[in-house]
């Protein structure tokens, strides 16, 4: 039977470039189904948009694939929507693999993840032009140069990315999960960490998850950062990865 997999994008670009070059990594010995976030189905996020209808989304997704468990991928925004569908539905997850997840709960941060939240806050509200550029360069390490800007006018799509943004950071900050709920999930995770991206973001998160989860991979992609991420810079290594852990979980469930 093949392995099930629900794939969530992060908050810029949608789910099929996303994760064009991973899907055709895996193959047609995989029935993967990339979705994207629900708050962007419309022009605007939807009035009163939290994170369960987020998860409520995916459930849905679920249930059209026919998927009654199936293993979860989620970069960035997708990944901490993982993080909270992992937290409030084990049960329907066979796996989860977190590739730099935005965020993975609210309880027990770090000083300096504390210090990226206030900077989030900070810039929420600035327009898109400034905000920008400070949000791409907050998730990178020291001296790591932010990457420059598509050449040609944007697509049409990048004009919902900054409100998009604004709300699933809000979300995230008012969700609060309890890491008791994440520590009794002891079903396969695996983390993807660029080499380049903040650690004090990106590397306290993969701590505090390792320190939390029984069954915990964390994938060092050294000369990678949050916007040269593995699912487009290296699909296939990331791909082995993922069928590896995919694995894994099938031989615990039987």
């Amino acid at each position: 039977m093949r392995h099930q997999v629900i794939l969530l994008p992060g908050a810029v670009l949608p789910k099929d470039l996303a994760y064009g070059d991973l899907l055709d990594a895996l193959g047609d010995e995989v029935d993967a189904v990339a979705k994207d976030l629900e708050v962007y189905a419309a022009d605007e996020p939807p009035a009163g948009y939290d994170l369960e209808l987020e998860v409520d989304g995916v459930l849905r997704q679920a249930e059209v694939a026919g998927f009654e468990r199936f293993h979860l991928v989620g970069y960035s925004g997708g990944g901490g929507i993982s993080t909270a569908l992992v937290a409030s539905h084990p049960d329907r997850v066979l796996s989860v693999s977190l590739l730099e997840p935005a965020w993975v709960g609210n309880r027990d941060l770090s000083e300096s993840e504390q210090r990226v939240w206030v900077e989030f806050e900070r810039i929420r509200d600035l327009p898109a032009e400034e905000m920008m550029p400070i949000f791409i360069r907050t998730q990178l390490a020291p001296g790591v140069e932010s990457p420059p800007p598509t050449p040609g006018p944007p697509p049409h799509w990048m004009a919902k990315r900054p409100p998009g943004i604004r709300a699933l950071t809000a979300a995230f900050q008012r969700y609060d999960l309890d890491p008791e709920a994440l520590r009794a999930f002891e079903r396969p995770v695996y983390y993807a960490l660029g080499g380049l991206s903040n650690p004090d973001y990106y590397g306290k998160m993969a701590s505090r998850l390792g320190a939390l989860l029984a069954d915990f991979t964390l994938d060092v992609y050294e000369g990678r950062h949050h916007f040269d991420p593995p699912h487009r810079a290296e699909a296939r290594r990331l791909a082995q990865r993922l069928t590896t852990t995919w694995d894994r979980a099938a031989e615990r469930v039987g």
